[in-house]
């Protein structure tokens, strides 16, 4: 059975990925790094499996296609 993927925080994508916060802020911008989710009113988060495709192949990550999902 699959491992339910966890929602990691800023303070967690800094320490993975070794980027600052401001870098994160400006790739997300340029679409080269993925995006945050909305997890509460005033909190933010992202995927863990996201930020770990990404950490694996960084020059040629893309966003996933909605049509991926289905």
């Amino acid at each position: 059975m699959r491992e339910p993927d966890r929602i990691i925080r800023l303070k967690t994508v800094v320490s993975r990925t070794g980027l600052s916060r401001s870098t994160i802020y400006r790739k997300i911008a340029d679409g080269t790094f993925p995006r945050q989710i909305q997890i509460s009113i005033h909190g933010a988060g992202w995927h863990e499996s996201d930020i770990s495709r990404w950490i694996t192949n960084p020059v040629s990550w893309r966003p996933h296609d909605e049509s991926d999902k289905l």
